[in-house]
């Protein structure tokens, strides 16, 4: 007999397999959580066994691992289709899952934000942030319909570079380097080094690479403003991204290192299936000064 499954259930199972629970999914979907467990049910009906363990958070089964890519083309798909139909009659709309690294959604975000709504009132846009490494997985899975890549390549047509972005020495103001131009890596030996495993580990151990000195991270840190709290507290010194600056508090620094290490930023869809019209759209609204306050040679004065 036929296996006759529909886009409603699986929509239910992709929202319900993200947020982690059926109220969460419903509430995302815009529907009563009484029609996610429905819809679901269905699909587990027709299929014949269990598409998700109920629990907190609810996971999919090996079944539901499976069917998920599939559901996910299928819904993007169908909301693909939407927005064209919107656009041939004059407007962009639906939702566009976007995942960036910590720095990109605290500092370059929510300008992005602004004018994206600006430019396209009936796109909604849901922010996920997530570390370097996983952001590239999340996209090619489809979890996700844009992202902004650290060091990408190859890059599909219609990718926006947002700059590039150089690593510097965090420190506390009284540090008794924190009033040097630069700061060669080897310096930073007298203190603990604090680890951020959230990105970056990659440009800083290349930085210690190139300076033919050891890297020896004495803690490691998966979140940044722990981290940054840290080094405030004295702790320890780190090493991270330009773009940080904002996030930094009075009494901390951050030093150009040498040797000069960068990552590169750049907002794009996935590589392997079409892109959305609402991501197309979004893309194509990203105004070309926004890397201007961070180009390939970063320059952040030292007391900043």
């Amino acid at each position: 007999m036929a296996v006759e499954v529909n886009l409603a259930q699986l929509r239910a199972l992709v929202a319900v397999a993200d947020a982690g629970g059926f109220g969460a999914a419903a509430d995302d979907l815009g529907i009563t959580q009484s029609a996610v467990s429905h819809a679901v049910a269905a699909l587990e009906r027709t299929l014949g066994a269990p598409v998700l363990h109920r629990g907190n958070p609810t996971r999919p089964t090996a079944l539901g691992e499976q069917i998920l890519p599939h559901a996910r083309t299928a819904v993007a798909s169908a909301a693909a289709v939407r927005a064209i139909a919107t656009r041939h009659s004059g407007g962009l709309t639906g939702t566009v899952r976007l995942a960036a690294p910590t720095t990109v959604c605290q500092v370059l975000l929510p300008g992005l934000l602004r004018d994206w709504a600006a430019a396209h009132p009936q796109v909604t846009v849901r922010i996920f942030e997530g570390e370097d490494a996983e952001l590239a997985v999340w996209l090619e899975a489809g979890t996700v319909d844009a992202a902004v890549l650290v060091d990408a390549s190859p890059l599909p047509p219609g990718a926006v570079s947002l700059g590039a972005d150089s690593m510097h020495a965090l420190l506390r103001q009284d540090h008794p380097l924190a009033g040097q131009e630069t700061i060669h890596v080897a310096d930073l030996d007298d203190d603990d080094f604090l680890l951020s495993e959230g990105g970056c580990e990659r440009h800083i151990r290349e930085a210690y690479r190139r300076a033919g000195t050891r890297f020896t991270p004495r803690h490691r840190i998966r979140d940044l403003n722990t981290l940054i709290g840290m080094v405030h507290a004295g702790v320890g010194v780190s090493v991270m991204p330009a773009l940080a600056l904002t996030m930094i508090p009075a009494g901390c620094v951050l030093v150009p290192i040498r040797p000069a290490v960068h990552r590169t930023l750049t907002l794009t869809g996935p590589t392997t299936r079409p892109w959305s019209p609402a991501v197309s759209g979004l893309l194509a609204a990203v105004p070309s000064s926004t890397s201007a306050g961070f180009p390939a040679d970063a320059e952040v004065p030292a007391g900043s």
